[in-house]
């Protein structure tokens, strides 16, 4: 063998070696893949996923899907040979990690979060059906979460409803925030609540913020709610975010409407949904409509700003109609089930 031959041999061992090296570095990607369905009309582990007490409910007929989508945790790093074999997946995605987690976000941490974001989509859909249904709900701030080892630990509770912040009546969740933030770091802080049926004055001091420094108390509030009927939503645990929200106010309002509205066909969809009813954009929708069109769903709804990414999803046989609104995606279903689909958007 000639010295060239030799030096083309290591040079390109070498080169082999430097691929094999660098494939198995974590890269910042995350993976998007279809996830499991569940139907919000049915039961998990015997038990209806919607529940009322205070009104009458009316069963119904048929499949409706909340559809989810598998991400890679945030304690995984991927290597490049898995992100390029996810590439090459129809079925799924490859997105920048920075776009689905910070940068030191643990596992822990990303399922607390999706735990919240499930909560208030909840909240959120409750109050998005009985409005559609005609109920008075009235809006209230509330403090949604207390962070431990802060001013307001053991002093504010989870529930509490924020009527004034030092004797100013307060309208909204950000002039919560904007109140305390006028105050410098070590003052005190009275806010008038509401716990149970108790109207009573409590003081927690502020605190610097990590980070900028401003003046925090350690709380975190938002709208609640005051509901006329009670309404339970349980579904599995592993099951979080907030893009279910739409379909879960489809699932109330079936459950308190006489005449059925999924009718015995097999529905699916996903979307963000606001107290006034209005539906939000979601990730990972290619992903949930791969996994429905399996499942054999007929019809899925997806939020309007997600058509786009829609029409690339493989819906199969599967219409897939784009809705702005509660009240869109109940027409939608009603014009499906009528035979009327020539009438329908699709993306």
């Amino acid at each position: 063998m000639t010295r060239r031959s030799v030096t083309l041999s290591v040079a390109g061992a070498l080169v082999v070696a430097l691929i094999a090296i660098a494939s198995l570095l974590p890269v910042p990607y995350v993976v998007y893949s279809p996830g499991p369905l569940e139907d919000t009309l049915g039961e998990v582990d015997g038990i209806p996923v919607v529940r009322v007490d205070g009104a009458e409910t009316y069963e119904a007929a048929g499949t409706l899907d909340l559809t989810t989508v598998g991400v890679t945790s945030a304690d995984t790093k991927l290597d490049l040979i898995s992100v390029l074999r996810a590439w090459f997946d129809t079925d799924r995605a490859v997105v920048p990690r920075s776009t689905v987690y910070r940068d030191d976000e643990t596992a822990e941490q990303s399922r607390e979060q999706s735990a919240r974001q499930l909560a208030r989509s909840q909240e959120s859909a409750k109050v998005a059906a009985l409005r559609q249904l005609g109920y008075d709900v009235e809006e209230q701030i509330v403090v949604v979460t207390v962070f431990e080892d802060t001013p307001a630990d053991g002093v504010l509770e989870p529930g509490d409803v924020i009527l004034t912040v030092d004797d100013e009546p307060v309208g909204e969740p950000a002039e919560v925030a904007e109140i305390v933030q006028d105050r410098e770091p070590g003052d005190s802080v009275d806010f008038g609540i509401r716990r149970a049926d108790d109207e009573i004055t409590v003081t927690a001091s502020t605190e610097p913020a990590e980070g900028d420094g401003r003046p925090v108390v350690g709380f975190g509030p938002d709208w609640g709610y005051e509901y006329p009927v009670e309404i339970t939503i349980g579904i599995d645990e592993r099951i979080g975010g907030p893009s279910a929200g739409m379909i879960f106010a489809l699932a109330i309002y079936d459950t308190l409407t006489e005449e059925p509205l999924v009718d015995g066909r097999h529905i699916a969809g996903t979307g963000e949904i606001t107290g006034d009813g209005d539906v939000g954009p979601i990730g990972g929708v290619q992903q949930k409509i791969a996994a429905a069109a399996r499942a054999g769903v007929e019809l899925f709804l997806t939020p309007v700003e997600n058509c786009g990414e829609a029409v690339d999803a493989n819906g199969r046989d599967m219409r897939v109609v784009p809705v702005d609104t509660l009240s869109d995606a109940i027409e939608a279903i009603q014009g499906f089930n009528a035979g009327d689909e020539a009438q329908l958007p699709t993306c």
